[in-house]
């Protein structure tokens, strides 16, 4: 990979390990429901332009929003608040990559060889290493919330493998405009004193809204689509990891959280997990899911 795209790519992942960080700053502010909602609407309006009805696709393009949109990141948001520190919630929320393995054996009767047995084995190995910290036990609701949020979003990634010929700033309209009514409801019924957030909202809180829609979903996620249209999957996604590793170097640097040597152990036992199936299981992903 020439040095330009090798830099694209690095950049990449420093802008969604930033919007890890940013996304956690405004949560300090925004009830985490009302946050996701504006973060779906800021892309809903600046994807306008890519909104395409697809005929006999649209039920499929529905559960995906569901499922890969709304629910995933409202949970993951629930669960970055509730826990308050980025580096566990970044390494968490990779195991959407061995979730959606297993669940491409339940619904899609793939075959799975022991190499990806075993990657599955070593990042739910390395989720629990992580778990049983006495840092993170304090917050253990928030890093199974985050887990739950992988969880559901595998289920995306299984019916995205179905669908054909939609373009990813499509979908990315798509799953927006159909995620956002959802958040809005969501947060009305089960959040309060929104109107009061978003009155009182400073600059740099509403700039990690803008941030986690433009650079994370729209900049970074172009840059990641070029990039697997010109090298081969298998080379591309696992440098992707580099995200949660440069989202915990930012969380120590910018935030002051501590590792203790289980969230480093079990971090890498995990991301190790995680490329072993991202080698095997990328290359039948067609189109990357909003991120």
């Amino acid at each position: 990979m020439p040095t330009r795209d090798l830099g694209l790519l690095l950049l990449i992942n420093l802008i969604w390990a930033f919007a890890i960080v940013a996304a956690s700053a405004s949560l300090k502010h925004f009830p985490p429901l009302e946050f996701t909602w504006l973060r779906f609407i800021f892309i809903s309006a600046m994807m306008v332009p890519w909104l395409r009805w697809q005929p006999g696709k649209m039920q499929q393009i529905f559960w995906i929003a569901i499922t890969g949109g709304t629910l995933n990141f409202a949970l993951l948001f629930l669960g970055l608040q509730m826990a308050g520190e980025v580096s566990t919630v970044a390494i968490a929320s990779q195991l959407g990559v061995p979730f959606a393995t297993i669940m491409s054996i339940v619904f899609l009767g793939e075959v799975v060889r022991w190499r990806r047995w075993t990657g599955i084995a070593l990042s739910f190995a390395g989720v629990m290493v992580i778990g049983f910290d006495p840092r993170v036990i304090g917050y253990l609701d928030g890093f199974l919330v985050v887990v739950a949020s992988a969880f559901v979003g595998s289920f995306s990634s299984i019916l995205m493998r179905r669908i054909k010929d939609v373009p990813v700033f499509e979908m990315q309209a798509l799953i927006s405009t159909i995620s956002w009514p959802f958040l809005l409801l969501l947060t009305l019924v089960f959040e309060s004193g929104q109107v009061e957030a978003t009155r009182t909202a400073s600059l740099a809180q509403w700039s990690g809204i803008a941030y986690v829609a433009l650079m994370s979903s729209m900049v970074a996620h172009a840059g990641f689509y070029y990039l697997i249209q010109r090298y081969e999957v298998s080379k591309v996604t696992p440098l992707t990891l580099l995200s949660p590793l440069f989202t915990v170097v930012l969380g120590v640097v910018l935030l002051g959280e501590t590792l203790t040597w289980r969230i480093v152990i079990g971090g890498a036992i995990t991301l190790a997990g995680v490329t072993i199936v991202s080698l095997r299981e990328r290359t039948h992903l067609r189109e990357p899911i909003i991120r």
